[in-house]
């Protein structure tokens, strides 16, 4: 649903790019991450997640205490350029997308702190503190406190938030975790790149795209651990085929997906049809593309495949209620990705 939506400044208009499509391309990050994964030290703790699976988030053991049982906390951190003009709805956004981290971990947000950049002499700071109050109200629904932050004098608007969660050491979602034979449920449709786009470049609105970014996945999460789950991973910058090859690579598997069973939000496919296209997006089809067998899929298909999405749903190896089954985990073949 495209609707009229008045913003008192259009604040995409001072970002190169918008939302999670600004991330460095990820076959770029990971050349830069080679080899800088190090031996966990601690005597404190255990680092249970770290740099080696990609993961969504960091996750620490802490000792157990006087006979309590052991907890985990899960760090992350997430923050981007404006993905929508409104103030208030970008930092809900980016919230929600931040928080997403910790869901995708199966955890449960508890403090974050906000992470603030702002062209201070270009942009006025009513508009900041709408973008906090956006990034408030999201924590608040989530039950997660917001104590205080970081911010910089910076020439293109920046926001997110670094958070901190606790989980169930033995209850994980780990992107590495997948095993033949599991189902692929994936929470939110797909779109969120094209249409976040074409409201960049046009100025129209899109009421379901905003409406799908600030639904947290708490829900979803609480709902893949109960139904015994063990992996998952959130849909973000690396759009589904992105993250579904790292989810599928880290366990060994191969990954085949039913192509008509995908959501997608209304008006994606006419976005994509109409060229609103992320530089992100095709970066992300051009990484993925040597491991993945497309099948039959047309250009458009695989382009909303690999969409980047800012604040997308969760992608589960398991049954989740509500959510499309997508496709499978099979034994390792020679794509990690087939599209059926």
């Amino acid at each position: 649903m495209t609707t009229t939506h008045e913003a008192p400044v259009r604040l995409t208009q001072f970002a190169h790019g918008g939302g999670c499509a600004c991330k460095i391309p990820p076959g770029e990050l990971e050349d830069v991450l080679s080899g800088l994964t190090r031996p966990a030290t601690a005597s404190d703790g255990t680092l249970l997640v770290g740099l080696a699976t990609g993961d969504d988030a960091a996750v620490v053991t802490l000792p157990a205490d006087g006979g309590a049982s052991t907890r985990a906390v899960v760090s992350t951190a997430d923050f981007f350029t404006p993905v929508v003009d409104d103030p208030y709805d970008w930092g809900r956004i980016a919230a929600a997308n931040a928080l997403s981290d910790v869901y995708a971990m199966g955890g449960r947000p508890l403090v974050a702190v906000n992470l603030l950049a702002w062209p201070r002499d270009v942009l006025p700071f009513d508009l900041a503190r709408e973008v906090l109050r956006g990034g408030l109200d999201i924590a608040t629904e989530a039950g997660c406190h917001v104590g205080g932050g970081h911010s910089v004098d910076d020439p293109e608007p920046k926001y997110g938030m670094a958070v901190t969660g606790l989980a169930d050491p033995a209850r994980l979602l780990r992107n590495d975790a997948g095993r033949p034979g599991m189902p692929l449920s994936l929470t939110k449709p797909l779109g969120l790149g094209v249409l976040n786009n074409r409201h960049k470049t046009t100025g129209e609105w899109f009421e379901q795209a905003v409406a799908t970014m600030v639904a947290l996945n708490r829900d979803a999460s609480v709902a893949a651990l109960e139904g015994g789950a063990t992996c998952a991973t959130d849909v973000t910058g690396f759009g589904f085929l992105g993250h579904l090859h790292k989810l599928a690579r880290t366990s060994g598997v191969t990954a085949v997906v039913d192509t008509a069973a995908v959501p997608y939000l209304d008006g994606a496919r006419e976005a994509v049809r109409d060229g609103y296209v992320s530089g992100g997006t095709r970066r992300n089809l051009e990484w993925v593309a040597p491991f993945t067998d497309f099948g039959h899929a047309d250009d458009d298909t695989r382009l909303l495949l690999a969409d980047a999405q800012t604040s997308g749903g969760l992608l589960v190896a398991g049954e989740v209620p509500g959510a499309p089954v997508v496709g499978e985990l099979v034994p390792l073949r020679e794509h990690s990705v087939v599209l059926a």
